[in-house]
């Protein structure tokens, strides 16, 4: 909030009392929270996350999703990214939603309680879609520790799983969005993902915060492909 004063007009961050209970961390991601305009903007909008803004200004940038495209959204919850996802493929499109967590009901998405990683997951995920997917994509984060190499490696480790989900479920030319971290081993990351697909590249959207290692890989033109056939669920 802002107020003005005979020399002008001065920023005013809202900040918040250390209660009895509350960690340093968690007291300065509640002031990050309430202070952030695109919690506040999200909230406006009606949308479950700051994140679906992120996944706006990537598409908005590369025009990503289209009409009619079958799309599978990783870590679902709680919904920001299937949201967008579901308003650009339109009735003609599938939106699928996979998460470990329950995620309320959001119109043009279905969701599914699974971990992505089961065996199953990918034959499911076809037998929902109709089909092979269009797009993967992925705004997953792994339980931050605070150690900084020990976080990095976990959130690249979820990256690589969600790459090779990709790899079972994608139909030809098909594109793959996902969460990574700066940090020294996203190189194999991304020379693992070059000979898959036709363009990678590295993405900072203005919605990921600017003191965050926080960046997302954009892969297209896949050169593999998911069988036609629909498989069982």
């Amino acid at each position: 909030m802002t107020t003005k004063t005979g020399s002008g007009t001065r920023n005013l961050k809202q900040r918040v009392k250390t209660a009895h209970k509350r960690t340093l961390s968690s007291q300065k991601w509640l002031e990050r929270q309430l202070n952030d305009p695109y919690v506040a903007r999200a909230k406006r909008e009606g949308y479950r996350s700051r994140a679906a803004f992120k996944l706006l200004e990537i598409d908005e940038k590369f025009h990503l999703l289209k009409s009619g495209q079958r799309v599978v959204d990783l870590g679902a919850a709680p919904g920001g990214w299937s949201q967008i996802a579901a308003k650009k493929v339109g009735a003609k499109g599938k939106v699928v939603g996979i998460d470990l967590l329950p995620i309320d009901p959001l119109p043009g998405v279905e969701f599914i309680e699974l971990d992505f990683l089961d065996e199953s997951a990918p034959g499911k995920l076809i037998a929902m879609l109709g089909g092979p997917a269009d797009i993967v994509m992925s705004d997953m984060a792994a339980n931050t520790t605070g150690h900084k190499k020990t976080d990095h490696l976990r959130i690249m480790g979820l990256a690589e799983a969600a790459i090779y989900f990709a790899r079972e479920i994608l139909a030809p030319g098909g594109a793959f969005v996902a969460k990574v971290f700066q940090g020294g081993t996203e190189s194999q990351l991304l020379a693992d993902l070059k000979r898959d697909f036709a363009l990678v590249r590295h993405v900072k959207p203005s919605a990921s915060r600017s003191d965050s290692a926080e960046l997302y890989v954009l892969a297209t033109g896949f050169r593999g492909g998911a069988a036609d056939e629909t498989p069982s669920a």
